[in-house]
């Protein structure tokens, strides 16, 4: 995963004429806010998911990405997270979180090859790496996370990311790859 420090090539730091309606959009939350949660619905083929796109940008902080609960929610706890990493409460890779939620969660990082399938909006606005993304994964009720034993049913609802495509489990996160 890079993590190039030194540069940004984002549609801010290099502005380009005739931004597309959407890439334009993040760039104004992103210069009143500094990073936008962009949120996709659920449909009839997968379950919704948010992510961040300026937080790379802004502080050299990882986006973050999480999947499978309301929309909404998760707009809300990666508001709250980046929040709290720019305040100066790291993220780090395997991380386990429980300021965020009434449940710890587990910071994965994500191979940059489900990029396109998952995260357009930030490659339209970052235009290439590097920008490195987290993904925020929550488990059960029982606390099992979808990589271990009685957490399995969690697969369906969030992908596991840190993962090669070819190495994932098919299913639903994996029709379109």
């Amino acid at each position: 995963m890079p993590t190039d420090h030194t540069v940004c090539h984002c549609v801010i730091c290099h502005p380009a004429d005739g931004l597309d309606p959407r890439t334009q959009e993040t760039v104004d939350a992103i210069n009143e806010h500094g990073w936008q949660v962009i949120m996709i619905p659920a449909d009839d083929q997968s379950l919704g998911w948010a992510y961040s796109v300026g937080l790379w940008h802004g502080h050299w902080i990882s986006e973050l990405a999480m999947f499978g609960l309301d929309i909404h929610l998760m707009q809300r706890l990666l508001n709250d997270l980046g929040r709290r990493t720019v305040e100066g409460q790291p993220l780090e890779a395997d991380q386990e979180r429980h300021d965020i939620a009434s449940v710890p969660v587990v910071l994965k990082p994500v191979d940059y090859r489900w990029y396109k399938a998952f995260f357009g909006t930030a490659i339209s606005f970052y235009r290439k790496p590097p920008f490195p993304f987290l993904q925020v994964v929550w488990p059960t009720r029982e606390g099992a996370l979808p990589w271990q034993a009685g957490g399995e049913d969690l697969l369906g609802r969030q992908p596991q990311l840190s993962l090669h495509p070819d190495e994932h489990p098919v299913g639903v996160w994996t029709q379109d790859l």
